[in-house]
């Protein structure tokens, strides 16, 4: 039996709330969790900016912001494999450190860890020492880190064997989660992934005025957006560029950038556009429902794309490896295509299908917009975290 008091909730998280998928996880999930179902929910996190006035932001004073596999606008950020012993002591002490403090301040009732890397190492402590439970998520690239960093590993076994509850981002990440650490972990991991918030993404749009603003002509558009790192696998749709019967746009940053540009002067590929980052969120919600297809040609396993939940929101049929917790949402031939990992082969065939048969198009479209509204909405992922909080404290 849950009980019926909300408890206080404070999230731990070790990167900027701004920027990145697992930071979306976080802001959105404390936004419903306040807004839908009146918890009082604290941020601890190394930024400066709060994403609610009632949601009190506690700054993580870190010496520095490692990453796992990349992160906007931490380009030139240490991935955690490079650093030093000492370095990751000075990150556990900083952490240690600010967090006390905002738990001292906002005296929660329970932790809410996002990734199981060094800030829930922290978690753990603070366990020991004041008694506060805590719930651990992962976001999958912690995982992808642990998996070829064993210096990180004894410390986040004890720290999942010592949380509360679990959840995972995937099923993907939850089969990696528990082949890592153990199958005994599995009673208590649940499978929450992320979603979007549905108001912002109307039924319909303007798309003539939207199209026209970011210039595009009536040839058909291709459209990824992300991080531009090796692992999502950019490069294989430029290189399908040169056979694909319509226009590829690609807006993000990353260290990926310059190679790409440099790929597509050195083939002459007239079809294809690079976009900045776009630091307005609406201007990328516009790019989704501008497009006719999005393509996410990841060579990693990806826990669960955002931008991929993002597209189908917006009517947008997907074409995507069938790498990490992908599979989740997209179903063959139903509201998305597969392709093969660093296939550009496969990829211009899946886009040109879709391009060539407005039907299909529009029918994916609407059946992707369907799955996202059934399971995929923050007011649905909230009620579920809403239980769980709940119930952890009985």
């Amino acid at each position: 039996m849950a009980l019926e008091k909300k408890p206080r909730v404070l999230m731990l998280y070790d990167f900027p709330v701004h920027g990145g998928g697992s930071g979306a996880y976080v802001k959105y999930l404390s936004l419903a969790l306040h807004e839908k179902y009146g918890y009082d929910i604290g941020i601890a996190a190394p930024d400066t900016k709060q994403i609610h006035p009632n949601i009190p932001l506690y700054p993580i004073k870190l010496p520095q912001i490692p990453v796992y596999i990349g992160r906007p606008g931490l380009d030139k950020a240490k991935k955690y494999n490079e650093l030093t012993p000492r370095e990751i002591a000075n990150i556990y002490h900083a952490f240690i450190i600010s967090a006390l403090d905002a738990v001292e301040q906002f005296k929660p009732d329970l932790i809410h860890v996002h990734h199981v890397l060094v800030n829930a190492w922290v978690a753990r402590f603070i366990r020991s020492v004041r008694g506060t439970k805590y719930i651990a998520t992962s976001h999958g690239s912690c995982l992808h880190l642990i998996s070829r960093d064993k210096r990180y590993f004894r410390l986040t076994s004890d720290t999942l064997r010592a949380a509360t509850a679990i959840t995972v981002v995937s099923g993907d990440t939850r089969a990696k989660l528990l082949k890592m650490f153990g199958s005994y972990l599995s009673s208590k991991t649940r499978t929450i992934p992320g979603g979007i918030r549905l108001a912002s993404f109307p039924e319909e749009r303007p798309m003539q005025k939207i199209r026209k603003q970011f210039g595009f002509d009536h040839d058909k558009i291709a459209l990824f957006t992300g991080r531009l790192i090796s692992e999502k696998g950019v490069e294989y749709f430029v290189k399908a560029a040169r056979k694909i019967k319509g226009k590829v746009v690609i807006a993000g940053d990353g260290p990926q950038r310059k190679r790409l540009e440099e790929m597509v002067k050195t083939m002459n590929l007239t079809n294809v556009r690079l976009i900045p980052f776009l630091h307005d969120y609406e201007e990328f919600v516009d790019l989704y429902y501008a497009s006719d297809v999005f393509v996410s040609p990841a060579v990693w396993d990806e826990p669960l794309g955002l931008t991929i939940i993002e597209a189908m929101a917006s009517k947008t049929p997907v074409i995507v490896t069938r790498k990490g917790g992908v599979t989740m949402a997209v179903k063959e031939g139903v509201n998305g295509l597969f392709v093969r990992p660093r296939n550009s082969t496969e990829i211009a065939n899946a886009v040109n299908k879709l391009f060539e048969n407005d039907t299909l198009r529009r029918r994916m479209g609407e059946r992707a917009r369907a799955v996202v509204e059934a399971r995929f909405t923050w007011k649905k992922i909230a009620a579920r975290f809403d239980k769980l909080y709940r119930g952890s404290l009985i």
